[in-house]
């Protein structure tokens, strides 16, 4: 795992320009950091001096995201990608000042997330086989009818938001109280149990650093 970092308008469209990738061949992850809401958490991915920010928060939570920039030497114009897991506020609820700071950051969101979702400018829809700056983009719906995952498959660090969640050292599905489908949330975590990585992080609990698809696998195998 990367070396990780806690600190404690007009509606989105999918009109928004072409996603943007890179496909350079790599052999290290980004620089993993974790902003923590208190009982949620965002992430940011660093690498050569760019930051993909996953999921923004709280609204008036944005102080928290910038003091997690400065402690990886960045500001705000450094961030070139937001990618929001799903629409629940705790989640996007600060991406308009994220979005004013961070201007010439482009914003993604899965597609039947994104009428649900305000935002200063347009987001790109993205879903499965999309890569955003060399991360791989999972559609884990469910939760919201939207919700997606992020891979880093180099980094081998899977960001879940909230299709599952860290619970007591290991991982569970998601909240059933604040889920759309649980049919289809388990056939996520089903999903999300077929794929390979190292650590996962969440929207709500404590990371799992360590042997995390394991527990997915085990946790699937329940369902």
């Amino acid at each position: 795992m990367a070396t990780t970092t806690e600190t404690t308008a007009a509606p989105a469209t999918s009109t928004a320009p072409e996603i943007t990738s890179t496909t350079e061949t790599t052999t290290e992850g980004p620089e993993l950091a974790r902003v923590s809401f208190g009982f949620v958490s965002a992430y940011l991915l660093v690498k050569d001096g760019v930051a993909v920010l996953v999921d923004t928060g709280v609204s008036g939570g944005a102080g928290e995201i910038e003091r997690s920039l400065s402690e990886l030497g960045l500001g705000w114009g450094s961030v070139g990608h937001v990618i929001l897991t799903h629409l629940h506020p705790d989640h996007v609820g600060g991406l308009g000042d994220v979005m004013s700071n961070a201007s010439e950051a482009i914003g993604y969101a899965g597609a039947k997330d994104i009428t649900g979702i305000t935002s200063p400018r347009p987001l790109t829809a993205v879903g499965d086989g999309d890569v955003v700056f060399g991360l791989d983009i999972i559609e884990t719906p469910g939760h919201t009818p939207g919700h997606v995952s992020v891979l880093d498959p180099i980094g081998s660090v899977l960001i879940a938001g909230d299709a599952i969640n860290g619970e007591g050292g290991g991982v569970v599905g998601p909240n059933p109280q604040f889920s759309q489908d649980m049919g289809i949330a388990n056939a996520s975590v089903v999903k999300v149990a077929g794929l390979t990585f190292n650590t996962a992080v969440f929207g709500h609990g404590e990371p799992v650093a360590e042997g995390a698809s394991s527990l997915v696998v085990d946790l699937a195998a329940g369902l």
